[in-house]
């Protein structure tokens, strides 16, 4: 599918953030692969304190999505793998949209932004770990031209994940 993707600019999360991302991702299908329910409040203020940490010492993180209207959609971006087990070391890229904004392109082409930026950075390679039932975030692995390169059980969930990988 060769469509035009939207536009979709990146910033480096803001505290307000933090507000926006928990509305934005209060979404039963949203976080079918993240626990299954929406997160609080408190997970969002450090995970945007976190990611600005990164922006800052590495040069880049997971950074908010804006739409054409620069409102809050979601965020995508890179950051190290935080597992003891998985690829631990490496840079995952990740992404996570609001529902009314499926289907659109926005992650696809946020994902090319944070592609250019972390190769911009030095970075040598990429890993996305990925639920195995999460057809979406699949597709956007192999739009972004990632293969699989290992399947894994979660120790805590035990689901069947994929480690995607793409040398940049």
């Amino acid at each position: 599918m060769n469509r035009t993707l939207p536009v979709v600019r990146l910033r480096v999360p803001t505290d307000e953030d933090a507000v926006a991302w928990h509305r934005v991702f209060d979404h039963p299908d949203v976080m079918e692969f993240h626990g299954g329910r929406s997160a609080e409040l408190s997970v969002y203020e450090e995970l945007t304190a976190r990611q600005r940490k990164h922006d800052a010492e590495l040069g880049f993180c997971l950074w908010t999505m804006l739409d054409e209207e620069d409102r809050v959609i979601g965020f995508t971006g890179a950051q190290p793998w935080p597992g003891e087990w998985g690829p631990a070391g490496e840079i995952e890229i990740g992404w996570r949209l609001g529902r009314e904004h499926w289907g659109r392109g926005y992650v696809t082409a946020a994902a090319r932004q944070t592609l250019e930026r972390v190769r911009a950075a030095g970075v040598p390679s990429v890993v996305a770990m990925v639920n195995a039932r999460n057809t979406r975030s699949i597709a956007v692995t192999r739009r972004l031209g990632m293969r699989l390169a290992e399947t894994f059980t979660t120790p805590e969930s035990k689901q069947q994940g994929h480690c995607y990988r793409l040398e940049l």
